[in-house]
């Protein structure tokens, strides 16, 4: 883990609800892997005192970039801030998404929903490079929520898109448009990586688990610390026979689907 406390914001978009921040970070950058995070603290006041958890979206040689909604204090002021201001960050953290070598030449499947896209994009960059090919499923409730479908484009991803009210693609959830698809069966995928609303990665996981493909899911939080001292964080993890808690922060974001206890196991 690095701190930069003077990331140079370098870039700046808005689209509707979501903003999209690139930060001139060289040493951080250089480390960032896939589906780790960087915990940023939005201003110098004494309120809101704590740092705020963001999936590193994308990487350059001397920068990353996050991919955040408007939800709150911590995020609202952040949403203000300009190009050439300073952010003080801590990163890269956690633990990212993982490959095999066995996956190089064959297909692989990236499902996100609204927010919990911003990850994949970062992954889906980094398995075209390693010449694993992703096909991206990116869901949202409306059109409005998807606010990178052109970078997907311009990059000539693989994409299918579904929306909860129909404005644009299939009518529904990422996660009934992966069923159908696997349904059709035109392919049987090497694996899955998902991120998104509780409700879709269950049932992400439980299509995985039911045609034995091998799958990994990047789970949100609200995070204290974002370093493990806290216990903040934490979720139910299967340690062999056993559901143990463990911090997401540390031992995750990101976690086997076979590992996870799902809220409605729990419930």
């Amino acid at each position: 883990m690095l701190r930069d406390p003077s990331a140079i914001i370098s870039r700046k978009e808005k689209r509707d609800n979501y903003v999209l921040l690139g930060l001139r970070t060289p040493r951080i950058a250089r480390q960032a892997q896939p589906g780790q995070f960087l915990m940023v603290k939005v201003n110098d006041q004494p309120y809101p005192l704590l740092r705020r958890p963001f999936s590193i979206h994308e990487r350059g040689k001397d920068t990353v970039e996050i991919l955040f909604t408007k939800a709150g204090t911590g995020t609202a002021i952040l949403a203000e801030k300009n190009e050439g201001e300073t952010l003080d960050i801590l990163g890269p953290l956690g633990k990212g998404f993982t490959f095999k070598k066995s996956l190089k030449g064959r297909t692989v499947l990236l499902v996100g929903g609204g927010r919990g896209i911003a990850p994949l994009y970062f992954l889906a960059q980094e398995l075209r490079v390693r010449r694993i090919r992703p096909i991206i499923f990116y869901g949202g409730r409306t059109s409005a929520d998807l606010p990178i479908l052109e970078k997907f484009h311009k990059q000539r991803f693989d994409l299918f898109v579904s929306t909860d009210d129909g404005s644009l693609g299939f009518k529904g959830l990422a996660s009934a448009l992966l069923q159908a698809e696997l349904i059709r069966g035109r392919s049987r995928p090497a694996h899955i990586y998902a991120c998104g609303p509780e409700p879709m990665m269950r049932a992400v996981a439980a299509l995985a688990d039911a045609r034995g493909i091998p799958a990994q899911f990047s789970l949100e939080s609200i995070m204290g610390c974002g370093i493990g001292a806290c216990w903040g964080c934490v979720r139910r993890i299967r340690k062999g026979d056993q559901g143990e808690w463990a911090k997401i922060c540390e031992e995750g974001p990101v976690f086997r689907g076979s590992e996870i206890v799902w809220e409605e196991e729990v419930s």
